[in-house]
């Protein structure tokens, strides 16, 4: 296993990215977190390969190996923690359906537990390749926000509107898809929950975070077992994102949100364009 040695100035960077991260989810509710972990690779600086790998191709390859999966481990459990706490604001407001929220959570964190395996035995480059295409998708979603945000969800209706038939399976592929890539997947979690539990928009949201949460705490706990999380930066990174989000939620009151929310897909799908580049190969790798 290749050692990861910071410098006292990544960790700042690594509060900025934070920072970043915490006021884009706060400025347009969503989205943000997909941000964390080109963040971490190219801004932070942990893509770059320090001196002393360059003089060997192995070496530096190896190193380019671990940290593309650091990123996705470390954000994972920025993104979990960071999920555990907006639920808790949630659920002082009435937001949190914890039945719903548990029985959708319990075969997602089977379905994290095995992105998480097959994330960790998939070549780096090309994790970080399919990861811009999600970003992409998450950006197309974005842009289409404003008409699922007037789409109301059917009435809540406790035990008898819960249909494990459709709990199971959206659990399992939302789980599945936020341990692969080492998000916390909310932007699929909340169409899950409205499609397989009738709950209406306001509450799926608040629930969901239970969901990204646990997903992400668990995406996290596996990757580390394989060596795969820097603590230190997802707690920086959890520091920065709550002063972000305050600040985000502040200023998004006075801003038009649709206008914002095209601005930042706009952002989002540039990001994931570079990421894509500069990870074509990865593709090739697989193929192989």
């Amino acid at each position: 296993m290749i050692e990861i040695v910071l410098s006292p100035l990544q960790y700042i960077l690594a509060i900025i990215a934070g920072l970043l991260v915490g006021f884009s989810l706060g400025l347009i509710g969503g989205g943000g977190s997909i941000l964390a972990v080109p963040l971490l690779l190219y801004f932070v600086g942990l893509a770059t390969v320090p001196s002393q790998y360059t003089s060997s191709t192995v070496l530096a390859s190896q190193y380019i190996n671990t940290v593309d999966h650091m990123a996705l481990g470390t954000t994972a459990l920025a993104v979990g923690l960071n999920a555990y706490i907006n639920s808790y604001m949630h659920f002082r407001r009435g937001n949190v359906k914890l039945l719903e929220g548990v029985s959708f959570t319990i075969p997602g964190v089977a379905g994290a537990t095995l992105g998480s395996y097959v994330s960790h035995i998939t070549p780096g480059k090309s994790l970080l390749f399919f990861f811009g295409i999600l970003m992409i998708v998450v950006a197309l979603l974005m842009l289409r926000q404003r008409s699922a945000d007037r789409v109301k969800g059917i009435p809540d209706g406790g035990l008898a509107r819960l249909s494990l038939v459709k709990i199971i399976p959206s659990g399992l592929l939302v789980g599945f898809a936020s341990g692969f890539f080492g998000i916390g997947g909310g932007f699929l979690i909340v169409p899950g929950l409205l499609f397989s539990t009738g709950l209406c928009m306001i509450k799926a949201v608040g629930t969901s975070l239970i969901a990204v949460g646990t997903f992400g705490m668990t995406s996290a706990i596996v990757y580390s077992i394989y060596g795969y999380v820097l603590p230190v930066i997802s707690l920086l990174y959890l520091v920065g994102g709550v002063v972000g989000g305050y600040a985000g939620a502040s200023i998004s009151s006075k801003m038009p949100r649709g206008m914002l929310r095209k601005i930042f897909a706009v952002i989002i799908i540039l990001v994931a364009i570079y990421i894509i580049v500069l990870n074509y190969k990865g593709i090739f790798l697989l193929i192989h």
